[in-house]
């Protein structure tokens, strides 16, 4: 009986820690932002204006392949991302909206919000 409420306590866990909803702070971005790639996207939620260029400083430090490629679906780009180095994506959003950016997996994602 133990092991049973310990395995439902487990998978309660798992669900929550995948899924449960997590308080999205969003940072403002001036002409560039830099962005740790570690276990997912830091800053997470990236608050840009319409029609001025911002560059993406994106600094891979997660050995996982699956933070090896950074995909901006929306502007139509896919970048490697090589470990320990800083890989720079300069976009002009034209239009007001969230746009998601991913891994190339599609596992970690981030945002970004044109105001």
């Amino acid at each position: 009986m133990i092991i049973n409420i310990m395995g439902v306590a487990l998978i309660a866990l798992v669900a929550w820690f995948f899924f449960g909803k997590r308080k999205e702070v969003s940072v403002v971005a001036g002409d560039d932002i830099d962005i740790e790639v570690a276990g997912g996207y830091k800053p997470a939620a990236i608050t840009v204006r319409r029609c001025k260029p911002v560059t993406l400083k994106f600094h891979r430090t997660d050995p996982s392949d699956c933070l090896a490629e950074v995909v901006l679906a929306e502007f139509k780009i896919r970048k490697t991302l090589p470990l320990d180095e800083i890989t720079a994506i300069t976009i002009t959003p034209e239009k007001t909206g969230e746009y998601d950016f991913t891994c190339g997996m599609n596992m970690f994602h981030g945002k970004l919000k044109v105001i």
